[in-house]
């Protein structure tokens, strides 16, 4: 890659080399500008690559191959022409995440869903044995018809069954949620007292880091995995349509998820979760570092340590 990089870095500004040494250095610890390179590649290089794949492949995954791999991040301007020069686009590393290669075959007894840009690992319950294996729980959501104040969704912190701190209401298009993020603003869970942590709280508070990033975004929400352990996300647009049990997602590190479709959301009644009864159809679960469903030792969320729920407003 070094031709291709070199070829590369000559056509960059000076300000943006600087720039893209400081998100290389940090590994995208702050929310960047773009960096911007010419559209097209760079002549004399035999094998080129664009330049987002070019450097993301250099800096982030050297099994990368194509542009179709990856996703822009919400706050990126210069993605299609986006920062008003259709010459150039965007090809800061960090404003990217990768999405599932499609046509890859997901692993055994797992059922692979393809479009919706996660890891290709799912879950899916569909014997009513398992919804015995424990006693039933009562539903910790919260009615999406409480958040109709302008805002598209409120953010529930739970601890094992324990809801901690108040709602949290997003108004801008993206927020992030973490423990640790230096320069960073959004939901800190690190600011969230609570009486007493058990041993396997801090634990997995511990893995949270960085946290994720959530969007709204034309027909949906996504959630990028800022942190370095994965995530396991749920939501009633997730299972297939007549599915008769629960799909859990596990989204790696740096891979982004669509975790909620709000077309696929107006052909859902309610939603059955095995073993707990109904839930809010138009609410995201989504637990830090720790699985539950079918395939794990947690057969529900509220077994997790650390999860959040996401209470969706509908869109107008």
């Amino acid at each position: 890659l070094k031709p291709a990089a070199h070829a590369l870095f000559k056509k960059l500004k000076d300000e943006e080399l600087e720039m893209l040494v400081q998100v290389v250095e940090s590994r995208g610890a702050w929310e960047s500008s773009c960096v911007l390179a010419p559209r097209g590649e760079p002549r004399g290089v035999k094998q080129g690559l664009p330049p987002q794949v070019l450097l993301c492949r250099l800096f982030r995954w050297p099994d990368l191959h194509q542009s179709h791999e990856l996703k822009h991040l919400c706050y990126c301007i210069g993605c299609r022409g986006g920062c008003g020069d259709s010459a150039v686009l965007c090809c800061n590393p960090h404003h990217f995440s990768r999405l599932a290669v499609p046509g890859d075959p997901p692993p055994p007894l797992h059922h692979g869903t393809q479009g919706l840009g996660m890891a290709p690992e799912t879950h899916t319950q569909c014997s009513a044995e398992a919804s015995l294996l424990c006693s039933p729980l009562p539903d910790t959501s919260l009615s999406w018809s409480t958040v109709k104040d302008g805002c598209w969704c409120k953010l529930a912190y739970w601890e094992y069954r324990t809801r901690v701190g108040r709602l949290y209401a997003v108004h801008e298009v993206s927020v992030n949620v973490f423990c640790e993020l230096p320069r960073g603003s959004g939901f800190c869970l690190a600011q969230l007292p609570a009486a007493y942590r058990s041993r396997a709280v801090r634990r997995a508070r511990g893995k949270i880091g960085r946290g994720l990033l959530l969007s709204q975004e034309p027909g949906g929400v996504w959630a990028y995995n800022r942190s370095e352990h994965p995530i396991f996300v749920s939501s009633s647009t997730l299972s297939p349509p007549g599915a008769c049990g629960l799909t859990v997602l596990k989204v790696l590190p740096g891979y982004s998820a669509k975790v909620f479709d709000y077309e696929w959301a107006g052909d859902r009644g309610g939603w059955q979760l095995p073993g707990e009864g109904p839930c809010d159809p138009h609410s995201i679960r989504i637990s830090f570092a720790k699985g539950w469903g079918p395939c794990y030792s947690r057969q529900f969320i509220t077994s997790c340590p650390c999860w959040l729920e996401v209470l969706l407003n509908q869109p107008r």
